[in-house]
């Protein structure tokens, strides 16, 4: 398993773990039971329960495929519709906790998808899987051809976390907010703001705590007296008062 560092929008590098072949693999043949079970499902219904099996026999060649292909359309579409309503996850990847991500940070859109949906043909159903297995050991990133085309990554969800690595705070039962403006961030906002300022601490880097406390400033506009809220003061309670407004206190 290997790191993958993707530039999010705010320009922020995060490292996430990349999922492994097997992880992906083991996903792949979660959905595939899922698709088997669809059509047990539909046997059971259309040719045991409504007999199509005369219906069909009537039929012409063409009319047969097609009453065929209506009836296995959603095996056919179930990554890409899955993909694109899951954010990046089919049922198989929420069970083994990997998804997909654009390696630039932003988040996937459907057409990202469709092209990793499209190139399913190649890297999976034309050779076995061959050539996807081939591409992820030799690519930097475990990507298969459909993940290099749409510039995107599978990574895994299990990565071992505490409350130094999320948004979570520590609060003190009689804690007083000081700044309402934080509603206006997001979750995302906030663990970007406290993975940097704690990366920042660690190295006493006073450039990106400056530079995190003026976007901060900037984003909530807000006008902060700095003999009162030092930098790294202001940041601090920043990311305190968004768990004090939102409940993400433990």
């Amino acid at each position: 398993m290997s790191l993958i560092a993707i530039n999010t929008s705010q320009n922020v590098n995060i490292n996430f773990n990349t999922a492994s072949i097997g992880e992906r693999i083991l996903a792949f043949i979660i959905d595939m039971l899922i698709k088997g079970a669809y059509l047990l499902f539909v046997y059971q219904i259309f040719f045991r329960l409504f007999d199509l099996g005369k219906v069909l026999d009537g039929l012409d060649s063409f009319s047969i495929g097609a009453v065929l292909i209506l009836l296995t359309l959603p095996i056919h579409i179930y990554t890409l519709v899955t993909e694109s309503l899951f954010e990046g996850q089919t049922f198989g990847k929420k069970i083994v906790k990997i998804k997909v991500v654009k390696i630039d940070g932003f988040q996937a859109s459907f057409g990202d998808y469709l092209i990793r949906w499209f190139f399913r043909l190649v890297d999976v159903f034309s050779n076995s899987g061959v050539v996807g297995i081939i591409s992820m050991i030799v690519s930097k990133n475990n990507q298969r051809l459909g993940d290099i085309a749409s510039g995107s990554a599978v990574i895994s969800l299990k990565n071992q976390i505490n409350i130094s690595h999320t948004i979570l705070e520590n609060l003190q039962d009689d804690y007083v907010p000081v700044f309402p403006q934080v509603l206006a961030l997001t979750d995302n906002d906030v663990r970007i703001i406290k993975e940097n300022y704690q990366k920042a601490l660690k190295t006493n880097d006073r450039q990106v705590i400056s530079k995190l406390s003026n976007k901060i400033k900037e984003i909530l506009k807000l006008e902060v007296d700095d003999r009162e809220f030092t930098e790294r003061r202001f940041i601090t309670v920043i990311i305190k008062d968004y768990n004090f407004y939102t409940g993400k206190n433990i």
